[in-house]
């Protein structure tokens, strides 16, 4: 061999030594990171085997061994809140230095694409852009991917600090949430935005979510049909994107006004889904939720279930099997989980505001309050019906983090609306009774809207409430002996009933038919 090529394969081997010796961090550890106070806080990543590595913050300083694979983990033990940065350092065959850390409260924000909207989309967004002035409250944003096998990294925005250059960009209902905590809890504020719009619930449960249940033995063969089918169906697509390609720039080639008729009665042909596909189940816990293990959180707040409106019967199982296997997986107890309840939304193809897909999906999530230390936000008075986005984030934010000043940081506040609590038979009508109905119920501008009233037919009619203080006596001309009653059960209510706090009452049927 020349001299030169030895000199070459000598660089290229030191090369190599040299990578497999750098130690390297998990990846939401990175400058201006947010540390969970007052439980341990895990810090980890990858090294040589064997190799030694010494991690010290706060005045604690922790070892670790990498292990075979070259995988290390030392635990901190818990920290006081910290709006002060300061330096974490990792040292092993090399250092890394992370400035600027601060400890405080860290939430894990999720779901579809109501939470991925950001604070640009939302209602007046130029003034809350301009008014995000709160460096303690940082976001760090986790990179669109799909694996499928549990991965251990992936790419982040880094952590960003609240600032009208920066605001603009973090998830909104996350924000306003995030901001409410901060000014109440004085505390810094961390956001782990990892969202991704129009993706169901099975694609963030974990492999071991969906195999723990016979019943999701359903969704795999669901998939497995859908990739079998993928060849043909892509083929069918791409004549049809060709033929529309064609059509578009013809209609473009006659002006402005014409392309924008083609495009509204012509929209793009949707591809199929296949590999790869955000709807993979798992696809999404193992590239977006699995690096994240088991990063030190206070809880997490949920914004999805609009793909999972057709198939809303299969939702509260799926949902809650998803949230037990995230505590499991993140080893920290029941961490708080809170969700948003769907808004008011007319659905097409269901029809419309009047049909009721979205209000049995609502259902479903409510049912998931049976879990230990969960809580919803309703959003049903606060939708546009013709907008799946709704950009009131602002009062979405706001009645999730009453739930967590109230459930989880003490704060005597009321959190939740009118609840059904049980209907008895008076005469031709029905008294509905509630829980957290503090302060008597309300019906605002009007009297209650949406009741419907149901006899032995199952037949339903509009009906009228009459509220007294804590209850409501609903009655229909129509039907004289009531066996049942509905609230705000339909896609897109008109929903006017409140407690004394201002809080909507959760939509509710004493049917179960």
């Amino acid at each position: 061999m020349r001299p030169s090529a030895v000199r070459l394969l000598l660089f290229l081997l030191l090369v190599a030594t040299a990578l497999r010796a750098e130690v390297t961090l998990a990846p939401l550890f990175s400058d201006g990171a947010v540390l969970q106070r007052d439980k341990p806080v895990p810090i980890w990543g990858r090294a040589e085997a064997g190799e030694k590595i010494t991690v010290t913050f706060a005045g604690q300083r922790r070892e670790a061994t990498a292990a075979a694979d070259g995988r290390w983990l030392v635990l901190l033990e818990p920290l006081a809140a910290a709006a002060q940065g300061a330096d974490l350092t990792v040292a092993g065959k090399n250092t890394l230095v992370l400035r600027d850390v601060v400890v405080g409260e860290v939430w894990l924000a999720s779901g579809q694409s109501n939470m991925a909207w950001p604070v640009s989309r939302a209602a007046d967004a130029a003034a809350e852009i301009a008014a995000a002035n709160f460096p303690l409250l940082r976001h760090v944003q986790i990179e669109r991917t799909v694996a499928t096998a549990p991965a251990d990294a992936v790419k982040t925005t880094g952590w960003q600090r609240a600032t009208p250059q920066t605001a603009g960009a973090f998830t909104a209902v996350g924000y306003f949430f995030a901001r409410d905590l901060h000014r109440k809890l004085g505390v810094p504020i961390g956001l782990i935005n990892s969202s991704w719009g129009g993706t169901p619930v099975e694609a963030w449960m974990s492999p071991a979510a969906l195999s723990a249940d016979p019943r999701f033995e359903l969704v795999g063969e669901r998939w497995r049909k859908n990739l079998e089918e993928f060849p043909a169906a892509k083929a069918a697509h791409d004549e049809r994107q060709a033929a529309w390609t064609k059509a578009a720039a013809a209609a473009q080639a006659q002006g402005k006004p014409a392309h924008e008729a083609f495009l509204k009665k012509n929209p793009r042909p949707r591809a199929p889904r296949g590999p790869g596909d955000p709807w993979t189940p798992s696809g999404l816990f193992n590239g977006m939720i699995n690096p994240l293990l088991p990063y030190a959180l206070r809880g997490a707040i949920w914004y999805q279930g609009e793909s999972n409106a057709e198939r809303a019967g299969e939702y509260h199982a799926l949902f809650a099997a998803m949230i037990r296997a995230w505590r499991a997986h993140f080893g920290q107890g029941d961490i708080p989980f809170y969700w948003v309840s769907l808004a008011n939304y007319a659905v097409a193809g269901d029809g419309g505001e009047r049909g009721r897909s979205y209000a049995f999906l609502r259902e479903a999530q409510t049912q998931t309050l049976a879990l230990p230390n969960t809580g919803q936000a309703l959003a049903i008075d606060i939708g546009e019906p013709k907008n799946i986005h709704p950009t009131n984030k602002q009062e979405v934010g706001r009645r999730l983090a009453l739930l967590a000043r109230h459930r989880t940081y003490g704060l005597i506040t009321d959190d939740t609306g009118p609840t059904f609590g049980g209907a008895v038979r008076e005469g031709n009508a029905l008294r509905v009774r509630f829980t957290h109905a503090s302060g008597g119920l309300i019906a605002r501008d009007k009297p209650v809207q949406s009741l419907e009233i149901t006899g032995a037919d199952r037949v339903f009619h509009p009906a009228e409430g009459r509220i007294e203080r804590d209850t409501l006596l609903v009655r229909a001309a129509a039907v004289r002996e009531p066996v049942a009653v509905r609230y705000a059960w339909i896609n897109a209510p008109e929903a006017n009933l409140y407690n004394g706090a201002g809080l909507p009452a959760v939509p509710f049927r004493s049917d179960a038919w």
